[in-house]
């Protein structure tokens, strides 16, 4: 009954859960979330080139560019999460047709 009277008088036909305003109050606007990608993308690419060029450095070389060029490549994949949200990058991820390569991605890692 109490349903009947939300709708005839208006107001929606659910009332706002705890989570639905958490994930109101949490999303971004659309250019933020292209500034969040932007900025991460840059870091990641910054990371990597800076991993390739640390390469070379004498006896902790490997090292490294084993460091920079993981957070690189973190960075730089995070940053398609500003533009997707978390949840639908990970079911894109792990869809069938994208899985062998997503394993075999998160193992080179």
């Amino acid at each position: 009954m109490d349903k009947l009277k939300r709708v005839l008088s208006g107001r929606d036909t659910e009332e706002p859960s705890g989570l639905n305003e958490v994930i109101e109050a949490t999303s971004l606007g659309w250019g933020t979330r292209v500034k969040g990608f932007v900025a991460c993308f840059v870091i990641g690419c910054l990371c990597s080139l800076l991993g390739s060029c640390l390469l070379w450095v004498p006896k902790k070389g490997l090292t490294l560019f084993a460091v920079f060029y993981t957070l690189g490549n973190i960075a730089s994949i995070g940053s398609t999460l500003f533009l997707m949200g978390p949840m639908k990058q990970l079911k894109r991820m792990f869809e069938p047709t994208r899985l062998i390569a997503t394993i075999v991605m998160l193992v080179s890692i």
